[in-house]
């Protein structure tokens, strides 16, 4: 059993600008209404660096832009980045160029398909020289995300910072790969003691015998289901209405992930 303390969150998706705004309708406060991202603008990029990189990029380091607002020393954190397929806007040009008679490979798209661009884009922006991991995992890729930067905070003994984050695939791949909607969730994790605000107290276990949690609902399930990092909603719907729940994750196909939220 594995029991850590979160910090902060970051969220990005159809119709949920910011963690705020996320809370509020999770809480009933507001209803949930889907619509369009808006440009995404990581702040932790300089403008030049955010011309070389891709939407899928930008994503990430803006859910995880947000979740550190407020923290005052990113470069001492741990990251975690999670992904169910990666960058698969950057696979399908790549593929479709070397369909081409003279194989015409951006080298700056070749640059941005490494499954740990956007981590390594993160520790540039945060000037970060510490611990990064990146990781896959289809539908459990959240999961696996969680369960590795907590390992990792309490081993290390420093704070981490965990992104998860998917991009729908462009045709023919959409396809083959069912991301409906682009979501990218960051939470800020730390060990028992670490000062500061907390949100919640979060206790992980591996195992079997729980069925996957739910929104009640039908828009949100729908949304919980979009992508990989939608199924972090059940957790955060706890976090904002500040109540205890056990929750399942699919992690792996024989393995979920248990947790137990307690309110801070």
């Amino acid at each position: 059993m594995i029991k850590v303390r979160l910090h902060s969150v970051g969220i990005l998706a159809p119709g949920l600008a910011g963690w705020r705004e996320t809370a509020s309708l999770l809480r009933k406060e507001t209803a949930y209404t889907a619509s369009e991202l808006s440009p995404l603008k990581p702040a932790s990029l300089k403008p030049n660096e955010r011309r070389r990189t891709t939407n899928t990029i930008k994503l990430a380091l803006q859910a995880a832009d947000e979740a550190l607002k407020q923290w005052p020393d990113p470069q001492q954190l741990i990251s975690v980045f999670s992904s169910s397929e990666g960058d698969l806007t950057i696979v399908d040009q790549i593929c479709t160029a070397l369909s081409q008679q003279e194989r015409p490979v951006s080298p700056t798209q070749f640059h941005n398909s490494v499954h740990n661009a956007p981590a390594g884009y993160w520790s540039i922006g945060a000037g970060s020289r510490q611990a990064s991991t990146s990781l896959g995992g289809l539908d459990g890729c959240f999961a696996a995300a969680l369960l590795e930067a907590s390992v990792q905070t309490l081993t290390e003994g420093k704070p981490a910072l965990m992104v998860c984050y998917d991009l729908p695939p462009p045709k023919p791949l959409a396809d083959f790969i069912h991301l409906r909607d682009p979501i990218a969730v960051a939470l800020l994790l730390s060990a028992e003691n670490t000062p500061g605000d907390v949100l919640a107290d979060i206790t992980l276990q591996p195992g079997l015998g729980a069925e996957e949690n739910r929104m009640t609902d039908d828009t949100l399930e729908t949304l919980r289901l979009a992508a990989p990092a939608g199924r972090s909603l059940p957790l955060l719907q706890a976090v904002a209405n500040r109540t205890a729940a056990k929750l399942s994750l699919p992690y792996l196909p024989d393995l979920d992930l248990h947790l137990e939220v307690s309110p801070c």
